[in-house]
């Protein structure tokens, strides 16, 4: 398989996404598809499809993320009904639905609002969280209000972005290679030629971590009747603080929901397993643990 993946574009939904392609269509089956977290992008999962040779690997960039476009809204619900138009328009059937954080649970939307799409579902650490906190919604007024509206935007390179993060939590603990590729393909070029900026904007990722609130997906997990892996860190203690993700933001009661649910607790890892050790999560997407 080639290092180097194609890029692809496509209207879906009012927005073009882009999504990489490694392998070809009638490699060894099934394809399997790659969803990243909020603030993150499909490049993200560049070290985890080195583990898995001779596949047909799809990774996109959710709107808002990466390379795709930036047109709201950056709804949670949205975010799966991309994916599930995605799916559709590429003809996937019997894929492997991969999803990271938000990704999971856009994944698990996708399956539900397309049957027959996936032969079963890896959701590592996936944000669904209890049925209470949906109908408890959410901290955040506005985007505004939320932590991540915050962040540094400007760089002057990806180069810039790396010496800033490898000394630091949570980025410190991840594979040097996954971090290389977060901040390479993290950045985009500034419209005035004045350096780089986040490829996902400071103020679309606090949006969307403020609509996650109130997206009770419980009612389209009953309709995912395939086989669901459920990866857990480390569960978190005390009081919940939502931006702490050296723990698990994932509910521990999740995979019993799904008909054909497996929960897997790794309790040595924080929110970030892709991140931390691509060969594990490698081997999950590839049924041999």
């Amino acid at each position: 398989m080639s290092d180097v993946p194609r890029e692809h574009r496509r209207q879906v939904n009012g927005v073009e996404l882009v999504w990489f392609e490694w392998g070809r269509a009638d490699a060894i089956r099934p394809t399997i598809l790659l969803v990243h977290a909020t603030g993150f992008h499909a490049r993200c999962w560049d070290r985890v499809v080195a583990r898995l040779p001779g596949r047909h690997v799809i990774a996109v960039d959710l709107r808002g993320h990466g390379r795709s476009g930036k047109t709201p809204p950056f709804s949670w619900d949205t975010f799966g009904a991309d994916v599930a138009a995605l799916v559709e328009a590429l003809g996937l059937r019997d894929a492997i639905g991969v999803g990271h954080s938000m990704g999971g649970y856009s994944v698990a939307e996708a399956a539900a609002l397309v049957p027959g799409a996936f032969s079963r579902l890896l959701l590592v650490d996936p944000v669904i969280m209890a049925p209470d906190v949906y109908a408890a919604r959410g901290q955040w007024i506005d985007g505004e209000a939320h932590p991540t509206a915050k962040r540094r935007n400007a760089w002057t390179d990806w180069q810039e972005m790396f010496a800033r993060f490898e000394g630091r939590l949570p980025f410190s603990a991840w594979d040097r290679d996954v971090l290389e590729d977060y901040c390479r393909y993290g950045v985009l070029p500034d419209e005035h030629g004045e350096g780089f900026v986040l490829a996902c904007p400071p103020r679309i990722e606090a949006s969307i971590y403020v609509g996650s609130a109130g997206r009770d997906i419980y009612a389209l997990i009953d309709r995912v009747r395939i086989p669901v892996t459920v990866l857990r860190a480390k569960p978190r203690t005390g009081e919940r603080d939502v931006m702490d993700f050296s723990a698990s933001p994932t509910w521990p009661e999740l995979a019993s929901r799904f008909p054909e649910g497996r929960d897997v607790l790794l309790d040595d890892h924080s929110h970030f397993i892709p991140m931390e050790d691509p060969a594990l999560t490698a081997e999950y997407i590839l049924g041999t643990r």
